[in-house]
């Protein structure tokens, strides 16, 4: 009897020690399934801030004039987060924005171009109609800070207009900075 129950603490000791070592072995899994899990959110985040676009016009004709303000759609998009059946890019993440415009146009007409946040203007680009001044070019930039959702877009002020160029006329933004 002695004998067994020598052999049988040596069993418990033993089992014991596997214990420790299981119970060691699970909580180091776990720490790094959490670290990995913590390094794919991570990524993911990173990911989600890649926001970039250019919009340009797709076309080789005249747009306008309108009888009121109009959105602009650009038919072509590279990248992501422009609308193009819209004409509307709507922030996906908050940070800070870069956008840029720039048009072509017959200076026989005037053009009003207005880089529009939520209905607001934000910058604009403006040539007098002239009976002497064969082609227009202009544009603009801003930088915004934006809210998840924001709309931002173009707009083309009534009784004015724009050669619709895919080379010239062009809307582009890019994500700078996220929280």
């Amino acid at each position: 009897m002695c004998k067994f129950l020598k052999e049988f603490r040596a069993i418990k000791e033993k089992q014991k020690t596997i214990e420790t070592s299981m119970n060691e072995n699970q909580e180091a899994l776990e720490t790094k399934l959490k670290e990995t899990e913590k390094l794919v959110l991570e990524l993911k985040k990173k990911e989600a801030q890649k926001v970039v676009f250019s919009a340009p016009a797709g076309g080789s004709w005249s747009i306008g004039p309108f009888t009121t303000d109009t959105t602009i759609i650009y038919r072509t998009n590279v990248g992501n987060a422009y609308n193009q059946h819209t004409g509307i890019f709507a922030a996906p993440v908050a940070g800070t924005y870069y956008f840029t415009f720039f048009y072509h146009a017959g200076g026989s007409e005037a053009v009003r171009l207005a880089l529009m946040k939520n209905n607001e203007v934000i910058v604009t680009a403006y040539d007098h109609k002239t009976s002497h001044d064969g082609a227009d070019n202009g544009g603009n930039a801003a930088f915004l800070q934006l809210q998840q959702g924001d709309h931002v877009y173009m707009r083309l002020g009534y009784n004015t207009n724009v050669w619709w160029d895919s080379h010239i006329t062009t809307f582009s933004g890019i994500l700078l900075h996220s929280p």
